[in-house]
């Protein structure tokens, strides 16, 4: 399938849409329907989750199919957010693997069948710019929440699986949308936050915490408007990581040093280990300006413009709990000498040997910048379309390590540098909506996402600020998917909604090269370029059974490409050395392909109540993950497809207002999923142990519940609670102590907030996260309870 020339089709889509836009003198800015909780009295609409207001959406609301959302005054009412993934924080079946306030790069979203291994299985739009980033797929290649502040947040709406033909097949999981604001008046806004957080764990008892300050600015006159937003974090998250040795049976090595302060306990296996010190306590400075611009062609023709810039500064630090003779703290004696030997040790009258990195440390500066550019008619006639055009750059991405641990690399020394300068995402789409009457709504488009990913390893003599000298290693690939799509919203009566869809993707794969120094002359190995075509239908009917209750059947196959990252990262030994031919690298992953089901059943009793209840299916063939394999007559251990998997489920929903009395409100979700590996060549320790295994970090059970309540007119409190059921982190499921580092928890928290309206200017709200000081990992540890207090200004 050719696919014409996007900036050509674009042009010529612009012709013909100006031509032919309908003028809508009531419409304003904001006049499109969307999906809700419901603050106020609820109304149940077909095929359009429950109405509370009227703001702008990227989401196709017409599909009769799951959709949640929050609006902003829900968020300040009732969450503590310092970041803007905590807005989805009490969603159904949502989780986002927050780390500590301000985690930028290990913030992956889970959603019902997918994992927080899976980042490339959801979708996350910032008024529709794509925050997603699918350079790869894992905990190192989270959304770009940065570009998002909470403050500037207007609603939030999530779309539950890929059953709208608008969307790659990443939507699998879920579509997150978000709306930030843009006034119809001046207004101007200010907001400053502190942040606690006493952490105490294995050999760390510290505080850690931060503060948050951020401003917005707006106006709207006549036919322009604009909006400037920025935002400083600056946030000491707990340690996330721990520096370990598996037990010792032999002597000390003669001259050894005897040591005190390591902790006995067991990892995720249950197996005894020894813990020597925590790592990977980042101090991260963050800084956000967002500008907004938007013009009124006519009545109904809108363009508007927005730039955002990111930056952000981390220091990443290492401690140790081991003590010499004289009390004082112990790390590698070869760092401290500024040597690679390894040094050995004695520990409870056993040899040990610490490594020369075993105490890391690391700096990361990164500046992103992110634009997008739209024109969109929303006359509400026969024709309305959209044609937008957006570009994300890293154009300072860079982290700096030394080869030594702590203390000795403190001052600096050799070190290696990761650059990933010239990485981005830009897309194309060109939208279209006609109302030809007789109940039908069609939307039709042409889309073209392209992906290039750049990274450099590079030898620094001076770790802390020297400049890069001889390449070590380097990786780059480039992915490109061009779209159309078209689907049909009939009204057949009523009482009845049907819509048909279908999807046409073409999937480009090229540029995909490797260089190693400690190959035979800085060789650099480059893939053949790839293409491969798939056609996605979706489908959906809506029934209105009675005035309160309604029946919805959703069905969508979804395709997600492989990324550059899975595709050409690798095949680089432990040592450096570049290895020919390694299968580590597999330039020739097959996609998921998988189908994905829901049934619903929704009542309301049209003024204070909804309830919902929907069974979900989906069933995935060739599923990404890493894993070990046969390849060649060796295991090896890369990513590779998983042959079958399943997951059946179940998804309640609830929420009313003014219950009992007037003022009281409650949210609340219970979800089940089972998730299973049905078939699968490849293995963790052995052949065939990932078969019947849940699937990595889904639990079976998750719930949510948020209760608010206004105290007076001018004072509400709320609070939360959320519950995460067992997981793993492993195929095989090999890892039954979640309460370890490197495990995978349950969890139950509480949260706790408070919000005063002192005047019409000042707000005051403070609160607890984790009330409860539930200890809990994904992995790495969650936070602690932590305490939270805002004053905010509002002209």
């Amino acid at each position: 399938m050719k696919f014409p020339s996007m900036p050509r089709l674009l042009c010529l889509a612009i012709t013909a849409a100006l031509s032919t836009a309908q003028a809508c003198e009531d419409c304003g800015d904001d006049a499109v329907e969307i999906a809700a909780t419901p603050s106020a009295s609820p109304a149940a609409k077909l095929g359009i989750v429950m109405i509370v207001g009227q703001a702008p959406s990227s989401l196709p609301t017409h599909i009769p199919t799951t959709m949640e959302g929050i609006t902003a005054e829900e968020i300040a009412r009732s969450i503590n957010a310092t970041d803007a993934q905590d807005a989805l924080k009490y969603l159904p079946s949502l989780l986002v693997r927050k780390r500590y306030i301000g985690d930028y790069n290990h913030a992956v979203l889970s959603t019902r069948a997918s994992g927080t291994g899976n980042s490339a299985r959801s979708l996350v739009f910032a008024d529709g710019i794509q925050l997603s980033n699918l350079l790869g797929n894992g905990a190192s290649f989270t959304p770009r929440w940065g570009l998002v502040t909470p403050e500037e947040i207007a609603r939030v709406d999530v779309l539950y699986g890929p059953f709208s033909a608008a969307y790659a097949g990443n939507s699998v999981g879920a579509v997150v949308d978000y709306q930030t604001r843009m006034p119809k008046a001046f207004e101007a806004h200010a907001k400053l936050g502190l942040f606690h957080q006493p952490f105490k764990l294995y050999g760390s008892d510290a505080n850690y915490g931060g503060q948050h300050a951020s401003a917005s600015l707006g106006d709207r006159a006549g036919a322009f408007s604009w909006w400037i937003n920025v935002n400083r974090l600056d946030s000491d998250g707990q340690p996330l990581t721990f520096i370990t040795k598996p037990l010792s049976s032999s002597a000390p090595a003669a001259g050894a040093p005897p040591l005190s302060g390591s902790i006995l306990n067991a990892d995720k296996s249950n197996t005894p280990w020894l813990l020597l010190g925590a790592g990977t306590q980042m101090h991260t400075v963050q800084q956000h300006a967002k500008l907004k611009l938007a013009y009124a062609l006519s009545p109904s023709l809108r363009a508007s413009y927005t730039l955002g810039w990111w930056g952000n500064d981390t220091r990443n630090q290492s401690l140790s709990y081991l003590r010499d003779a004289a009390g004082m703290p112990f790390y590698a004696a070869a760092a401290n000498s500024g040597t690679a030997k390894a040094t050995p040790v004695s520990l409870d009258g056993k040899g040990y040997s610490l490594g020369a990195n075993d105490f890391g440390q690391s700096r990361d500066a990164l500046q992103h910048l992110m634009q997008g550019l739209s024109i969109k008619s929303q006359g509400g006639g026969t024709f309305d379309f959209e044609l937008a055009a957006s570009a994300y750059q890293y154009d300072r991405d860079e982290s700096r390590a030394p080869l030594l641990a702590r203390p000795g690399a403190d001052a600096g020394g050799s070190g290696r540098l990761t650059d990933q300068g010239g990485t981005g995402w830009s897309t194309l789409a060109a939208k279209g909506v006609l109302r030809p009457g007789a109940g039908h709504v069609l939307d039709f488009g042409l889309q073209q996402d392209s992906y290039r990913w750049r990274q450099r390893v590079s030898e620094l003599a001076d770790w802390l600020g020297g400049a890069p000298t001889a390449l070590f290693t380097a990786f780059s690939g480039r992915t490109e998917l061009r779209s159309a799509y078209a689907q049909d919203a009939w009204k057949l009566s009523s009482a009845l909604q049907a819509v048909l869809g279908l999807r046409a993707e073409e999937w480009l794969a090229s540029e995909g090269s490797k260089t190693s120094s400690l190959a035979s002359g800085n060789k650099t190995v480059g893939f053949a370029s790839r293409v491969e075509r798939h056609l996605s239908p979706k489908a959906a009917l809506g029934i209105e059974i009675n005035p309160d209750w309604t029946a919805k059947l959703s069905t969508g196959r979804a395709v997600r490409f492989p990324t550059a990252g899975e595709l050409y990262q690798g095949g680089v030994s432990a040592g450096g050395a570049y290895v020919p031919n390694d299968p580590v690298t597999n330039p020739d992953l097959k996609p998921e392909r998988g189908w994905t089901s829901e049934l619903s059943l929704g009542w309301s009793d049209g003024t204070r109540q909804q309830l919902r209840g929907t069974l979900f299916f989906e069933a995935t063939r060739d599923a990404l993950y890493a894993q070990a394999a046969v390849i060649e007559g060796r295991s090896v251990s890369s990513t590779q497809n998983i042959g079958r998997m399943r997951t059946l489920g179940m998804e309640l929903s609830y929420q009313g207002s003014d219950l009992f009395t007037r003022g009281l409100e409650l949210a609340a979700s219970l979800t089940y999923a089972d998730s299973k590996i049905l078939a699968n060549e490849g293995f963790v320790a052995q052949p065939g142990d990932t078969i019947g295994r849940q699937q990595p970090r889904v639990p079976k059970w998750r719930a949510t519940a948020l209760l608010s309540y206004a105290l007076t007119p001018a004072l509400s409190a709320a609070y939360g609670l959320r519950y995460s059921g067992r997981q793993y982190g492993t195929l095989n499921n090999s890892d039954p102590n979640g309460f370890a580092y490197q495990g995978f928890s349950k969890f139950f928290t509480t949260d706790l907030r408070m919000q005063w309206q002192i005047n019409r200017q000042w707000t005051l709200a403070g609160g607890i996260d984790n009330l409860n000081n539930y200890q809990y990992w994904n992995f790495h540890p969650y936070p602690q309870r932590t305490f939270h207090a805002e004053l905010k200004f509002d002209l």
